[in-house]
């Protein structure tokens, strides 16, 4: 990636994706060039949260939604400490930001971090053709990094894919660090941090947890080093099928019978450990509007996704694994793609989405609740 600060209000800017399709329009955010997979994000709010989301890396997001950036950015919202996503798409900018919090507009943020983005481009028309083709490999050139489309093309197609990708220890901490419990301590709870939002561990301290978060290269030693009631494996960025290192502590977990809970990456991360496979979406779930069905209750909860992977487990039997039986505990109402594991020999759960949800909705909440009486029921 290569940058600049200034002009980028003027500068025209073409989005090029690697099956050669272009979109012409401004500059947003920093001047240059960027590389990444294009996927694109159905949520209608939130976009402060979406663009911290160590999730992202290395990938350019799409806002469907039209008009993005009147809330301008504010120092309390972000999940990390820096913008993640490669590259930012939008349609219509916000002017002016309008909001009591704001300390400064999207635009001058994205500067900032030189992120570099596009504006006034037809997202409908991209969003669609996504869903058409499929995410894939797209660039976004400003400035001086101009040229005629095919040698942009040609930069496209030499940038990595997502596919193979192992990502996790790039975002992940590389120190640990504490989260302290709010109120009186009544767990502790080792979270390996794959890529973890900052609300994460915050749910968690909200019901007595302490938090240990531990960069995503510990090891099965260090993690009971800090005597866990539970262990948590957070979302993250990247292909599981690379994910070797955090499969093999999580057998560890599992075989010592400590309460688990995984989402996103982390679900992902289960299902490889109970014997399934993975495999990449087409598109991905990316937004704060996906329904999901809990098929324990039957309940359906609005819920906040951002994967492009799943895991490939039976949705209509009870399976047999190392670790006793395990189930698909929830599932996508729009397209039957697993949203969550359970074993039911062993305390250890997983869901695919966030229930953290920083920018809504809350309908998951509970999975924390659900994390703290496993907990409750090995103490007891």
């Amino acid at each position: 990636m290569t940058i600049s600060t200034r002009g980028a209000a003027k500068a025209p800017a073409v989005l090029v994706l690697e099956d050669g399709r272009a979109f012409r329009g401004r500059a947003y955010g920093a001047v240059g060039e960027t590389f990444g997979e294009a996927v694109f994000s159905t949520g209608m709010t939130g976009y402060q949260e979406t663009l911290t989301d160590p999730s992202y890396h290395r990938q350019v997001v799409v806002m469907t939604a039209p008009h993005v950036g009147n809330t301008g950015v504010n120092d309390e919202d972000p999940e990390s400490k820096r913008i993640w996503v490669s590259g930012y798409v939008v349609r219509d900018p916000a002017r002016t930001p309008s909001n009591w919090r704001s300390k400064r507009s999207l635009d001058e943020e994205l500067t900032a971090q030189g992120v570099v983005g596009i504006s006034g481009i037809d997202t409908r028309a991209l969003t669609r053709h996504l869903r058409e083709r499929g995410a894939m490999r797209v660039g976004i050139f400003s400035g001086d990094a101009l040229a005629d489309e095919g040698t942009l093309l040609a930069r496209v197609r030499q940038a990595p894919e997502m596919s193979g990708a192992d990502l996790s220890a790039e975002v992940a901490t590389k120190e640990t660090y504490v989260v302290p419990a709010i109120g009186t301590k009544k767990f502790t709870v080792a979270a390996i941090d794959l890529g973890i939002k900052g609300m994460t561990p915050h749910r968690m301290a909200e019901r007595g947890i302490e938090v240990h978060v531990l960069p995503a290269t510990a090891t099965l030693e260090e993690v009971y080093a800090v005597a866990p009631d539970g262990v948590f494996f957070s979302n993250g960025p990247g292909d599981p099928s690379t994910a070797d290192h955090p499969v093999s502590v999580m057998r560890g977990v599992l075989e010592r019978g400590t309460p688990l809970f995984g989402i996103c990456f982390g679900n992902q991360i289960l299902g490889r450990a109970l014997g399934f496979g993975t495999y990449k979406l087409k598109y991905g779930h990316r937004g704060i509007n996906q329904p999901v069905q809990d098929r324990s209750t039957g309940k359906v909860e609005v819920t906040a996704h951002n994967h492009g992977f799943a895991v490939d487990a039976p949705l209509d039997k009870v399976s047999d694994t190392a670790y006793g039986r395990a189930e698909v505990s929830h599932v996508c109402l729009n397209d039957q793609v697993v949203e969550g594991l359970q074993l039911l020999d062993r305390p250890a759960f997983s869901v695919q989405y966030h229930p953290e949800a920083a920018a809504g909705p809350h309908d998951a909440a509970y999975l924390f609740d659900r994390f703290v009486s496993l907990m409750e029921g090995q103490r007891a």
